[in-house]
């Protein structure tokens, strides 16, 4: 069975709401246990710096192709080098926040956004044969995170 035959089948719908809902509702309830408070408005912010109102709809939309991805490379090959560099950027993802909002902990997130930036483009590099829709669905995701690496380095030297 192909791999967008098998995409067709019920049981891979069940596993896009899975992803789906991990993804999201994992991201959401780290998102809100661990929103920008007192110690982060009072930092030094570099320029190009966001207002907090645009991170919830950037990281839904990401999130939502994050999942997608995951599910067509799970579909596809679930033992993968691709699904391997999948999970470790989603465990970085859910990590940063605590540490870099609850810890306030900047230079120990921007080691995680680092390994995370290349879990990404790992994820990339070796889903792109496989299925090149998972690998795009990745580059706005690199290109956010890029920015955010930016932010945190940033931030860390500001407020050194």
């Amino acid at each position: 069975m192909s791999a967008t035959t098998t995409q067709r089948a019920p049981q891979s719908w069940l596993a896009l709401a899975v992803f789906l809902l991990v993804v999201i509702g994992i991201g959401a309830l780290i998102g809100t246990q661990s929103a920008p408070g007192a110690w982060y408005e009072a930092l030094n912010k570099p320029p190009l710096n966001p207002p907090n109102w645009v991170f919830g709809p950037v990281w839904f939309t990401l999130y939502v192709m994050i999942a997608v991805a995951g599910w067509r490379i799970w579909n596809a090959a679930p033992q993968s080098a691709a699904m391997k560099f999948w999970g470790a950027q989603m465990l970085l993802n859910w990590a940063w926040s605590p540490v870099w909002f609850l810890a306030n902990l900047p230079w120990l997130a921007l080691v995680i956004i680092l390994a995370m930036w290349l879990a990404i483009l790992g994820f990339i590099l070796s889903a792109r044969r496989r299925d090149p829709l998972a690998a795009w669905l990745f580059v706005p995701y690199l290109a956010w995170v890029s920015f955010a690496t930016y932010l945190n380095l940033s931030i860390a030297i500001l407020n050194a």
